[in-house]
């Protein structure tokens, strides 16, 4: 086992690394920018680094910088969270040409399913359903015409390179095509370097159903059943849950089981997650994130599994202490993210210092945050500022339990989802286990929150969760 970790990140995945880390006896390394330099995540490591100024692209982004620091400090491996560097194959090389141990899956996987479009082809090769549509390139409009002919609209242009709701664009009629062509190229470009796009059919209000894996360094892989992440703006994820109300105990065995063999395909190690869209009782495959996700603390509450422990565990060549009989699913788990936004106005991020900040607590009810009262939300980073994570026996109760935790979260400084998430779990979409994209892309609905969040988020109500 490592003696030493740099966690390669900051805010709340950082601060969660750590604390796991801290536990299993590991020490513990931040890296930090000169605007993070009294955050959270660096007061809770062991030791810090600065590695530069704010930009992203000056600082957390700069590999041999993160790998250097690892070395001066005398960690044996790097954790990279999520975001950032996570799913960077040329880091994940370099950490391991340094001598040191990349805490994810290897560059080679990274590689594999780094591309979309080489991802949608090593599933079908494998025999995973994927959504109908391309696995080459569409190279020019003409060819994306052909294509959306041969597959019908409504279609997806996608990024090859696209993640986050970056790069994807729907024309929903022929006239539509050209400019969803020309964006997703546009973003492509912009946002990841690589203005190569495919094309697929577009689902109309799927249910957006990932599945958790682990799998080691000897061929064994595990899945922990799946969550449910339908409740987006701009294709990125608000709420999930697990499980997800739509799948059925027979879909439950066979999305799992797909998500095995899609792991496998790629000689996968290491937490990752599968990607899917369900219509119907049809599932197809959509994408694998080769690293530890935003919502990964669902999962961990309905199985008791702590996912970065088996990560570092994994990395140091420990086969999995879990078999696929052993993994257990408990009760329901909702997580909201608190994200410094401002839902009544499109979801514009809202950044400012948080002059007030208090946390829910009690039983069945985790917060993941890297933030106390008087940080800073800053311009430079994604503007989340926490996540509560609540269990119950069944989602009924896990609903009650996670609005009495949002009414028990005050934060003022900046305007939050907070209103937003309390209105959607209190509607009958939420409790039929409708996607409730309506609701979220209903802007009368959304400027009805404008009057819950004029001056931050006081608590509304003072529950007793305890």
């Amino acid at each position: 086992m490592f003696d030493k970790v740099l966690v390669a990140n900051r805010g709340e995945i950082a601060v969660r690394v750590f604390r796991t880390l801290s536990r299993m006896g590991i020490k513990t390394v931040a890296v930090y920018s000169d605007a993070d330099a009294g955050a959270l995540h660096v007061s809770v490591a062991d030791e810090a680094v600065n590695i530069g100024p704010a930009p992203a692209n000056q600082s957390y982004l700069c590999g041999d910088v993160i790998i250097e620091a690892a070395k001066a400090t005398g960690a044996g491996a790097i954790h990279p969270g999520y975001g950032f560097l996570s799913e960077s194959a040329d880091f994940a090389r370099a950490v391991e040409k340094a001598g040191l141990v990349f805490i994810g899956p290897s560059a080679d996987a990274i590689d594999k399913m780094g591309s979309k479009i080489a991802a949608r082809q090593v599933m079908s090769d494998a025999g995973v359903p994927i959504v109908p549509g391309t696995t080459e390139e569409v190279r020019t409009l003409e060819r994306a015409r052909e294509v959306a002919v041969e597959i019908g609209y409504p279609v997806a242009v996608k990024a090859a390179g696209g993640g986050g709701g970056k790069g994807f664009r729907v024309a929903l009629r022929p006239e539509d095509l050209a400019q969803a062509f020309d964006g997703a190229k546009g973003e492509g470009e912009r946002f990841f370097g690589n203005a190569t796009v495919y094309l697929e059919r577009y689902l109309e209000n799927p249910r957006h159903i990932e599945i958790q894996v682990l799998a080691d360094l000897h061929g064994n892989v595990v899945h922990l059943f799946e969550r449910d992440c339908s409740v987006q703006r701009r294709h990125q994820k608000l709420v999930e849950e697990s499980p997800a109300p739509a799948v059925s105990p027979e879909m439950r065995q066979r999305i799992g089981d797909i998500a095995v063999q899609a792991a496998k395909a790629v000689g996968y190690s290491s937490a990752g997650t599968v990607e899917g869209l369900l219509a119907g009782d049809e599932y197809f495959f959509l994408e694998m994130n080769t690293r530890i996700q935003v919502e990964h603390g669902v999962t961990e509450m309905v199985t008791g599994t702590d996912l970065i422990e088996e990560q570092v565990r994994i990395a140091a060549g420990e086969p999995l202490r879990l078999s696929q009989d052993g993994v257990r699913l408990t009760g329901h788990a909702i997580e909201c993210r608190i994200n410094a936004e401002d839902a009544s106005r499109g979801f514009i991020p809202n950044p400012g210092s948080l002059t007030t900040y208090h946390e829910p607590a009690g039983r069945h009810i985790r917060v993941d945050s890297g933030v106390t009262e008087g940080s800073a939300v800053e311009r430079y980073y994604d503007p989340m500022i926490a996540k509560v994570i609540v269990w119950g026996e069944d989602r009924a109760e896990a609903t009650e339990r996670m609005l009495a935790a949002l009414d028990d979260f005050a934060i003022q400084g900046v305007k939050t989802l907070i209103p937003f998430h309390r209105a959607l779990l209190e509607t009958a979409q939420w409790r039929d286990g409708e996607t409730c994209s309506d609701l979220v892309a209903d802007r009368e609905w959304l400027k009805t929150l404008q009057s819950t969040q004029k001056s931050g988020d006081a608590p509304h109500v003072q529950h007793s969760i305890h």
